[in-house]
């Protein structure tokens, strides 16, 4: 059972930088496709980005040119950089893989990090 942990999050200005990391143990062999979500209060848990094997990326339209995800496999860990940081980025930030090429990976999921943005 491959399991991911978080960790990166925290208060951050608005304009200010945060890089989130997510890394998988057991069963990592089976990972095709790591992404992030995030869940506000009060709101459904959206992706915010993705990014299988193949070098397929899927992003939220309000996180393009500001957040990038990448993986790098010898770690095991995917990372989220995100630049340009808005209050409306505030939410708790899960972490997701999955077996299959796809750009909404939901097999297996972290516990959430929380990021906070101040204006």
């Amino acid at each position: 059972q491959v399991q991911l942990v978080e960790s990166g999050g925290g208060l951050v200005q608005a304009g200010g930088s945060l890089r989130l990391s997510c890394v998988a143990s057991a069963g990592t062999f089976s990972i095709n496709a790591m992404g992030w979500y995030r869940q506000a209060p009060g709101k459904q848990r959206e992706l915010v980005a993705a990014l299988t094997s193949g070098g397929r990326t899927n992003y939220a339209d309000s996180v393009k040119g500001r957040f990038t995800i990448s993986r790098d496999n010898a770690k095991n860990t995917a990372y989220l950089q995100m630049n340009s940081l808005k209050p409306g980025d505030t939410a708790v930030y899960y972490c997701a893989a999955d077996r299959s090429f796809t750009t909404r990976p939901s097999d297996y999921w972290g516990q959430g990090t929380q990021v906070t943005v101040s204006s």
